[in-house]
């Protein structure tokens, strides 16, 4: 059984400018961290986030 410590992270980084798409996505990478293009950002793999991801996943690299 795994250790409630070890918690799942997933690596996101920005390969896409949000210019140019819906206001709805631009806020949902900006929440995400994503501010800059080429820039990764490591959060826990929740169902929250993976909800997040898969709004702008035509934006983002994804690494587990």
């Amino acid at each position: 059984m795994a250790n409630k410590s070890e918690k799942k992270t997933v690596r996101v980084t920005l390969v896409k400018s949000p210019i140019g798409f819906p206001e709805p996505q631009k806020r949902t990478a900006k929440a995400l961290g994503l501010r800059h293009m080429n820039v990764t950002v490591e959060h826990d793999d929740t169902p929250a986030v993976r909800g997040m991801l898969n709004k702008i996943i035509h934006l983002i690299r994804i690494d587990e």
